[in-house]
């Protein structure tokens, strides 16, 4: 093979390692880019067989997706995103007063707080009420809904933030999220959160042995 062949051959080797270098490296950054939820498929793969009984109405995402960008106050009336949550799973649920089987569910929903909240779990129930803002805190007051930190959204836009993800309609609605933002499932429709099938679910999505 001549000098001038095997230069060719040598500089061809490189160029094909520096193509599939690049191309592994656009690869990488797409994942990122998109927010990987590798591991969220995982979890969401033991959750599966727990979405039954009182929580088999739960739809567990088979593909996890960054879940939807929620903005909201919380009880300093500060604001929040789910970003601020990072590190614990969450169950978003959205209620209002003018939802019956919302205010239904809230009981149930505070004794999954008062059961499993902590460092790796929390539930944030968002009032979306837009008028009479008083009246939510004092119908949980009313109600003795106290495990509950009040977050609010007086502009329904975390409502509307799921409707254009997921095509939401009706309240309530709750969405899991994991500890990276990824969401794990969703439910259109109230849910007997206080049972033990949900405690055996909320566990799988926390990573609870």
């Amino acid at each position: 093979m001549t000098s001038g062949k095997k230069i060719g051959l040598a500089l061809g080797v490189v160029a094909a390692l520096g193509l599939a270098g690049v191309a592994a490296f656009y690869s990488g950054l797409g994942d990122a880019g998109n927010g990987s939820c590798s591991a969220a498929a995982k979890t969401a793969a033991r959750m599966g067989p727990l979405a039954k009984g009182e929580v088999a109405a739960v739809e567990i995402r088979s593909r996890p997706e960054p879940a939807p960008e929620l903005s909201f106050t919380g009880p300093d009336g500060k604001p929040l995103t789910l970003a601020d949550f990072r590190g614990r799973t969450v169950l978003v649920n959205l209620w209002a007063t003018w939802c019956a089987p919302c205010l239904k569910e809230m009981p149930a929903l505070d004794a999954l707080e008062k059961a499993m909240g902590g460092p790796d779990f929390a539930v944030v129930a968002i009032n979306i009420d837009t008028r009479n803002l008083d009246k939510p805190k004092a119908w949980l007051a009313e109600n003795r809904v106290t495990a509950l930190p009040f977050y609010g959204d007086p502009q329904a836009a975390t409502f509307q933030a799921l409707r254009k993800a997921h095509k939401v309609e009706g309240m309530p609605v709750s969405i899991i999220v994991d500890g990276s933002g990824c969401e794990l499932g969703i439910i259109q429709g109230p849910a007997d959160w206080a049972s033990a099938d949900s405690k055996a679910l909320m566990g799988a999505a926390a990573g609870r042995p």
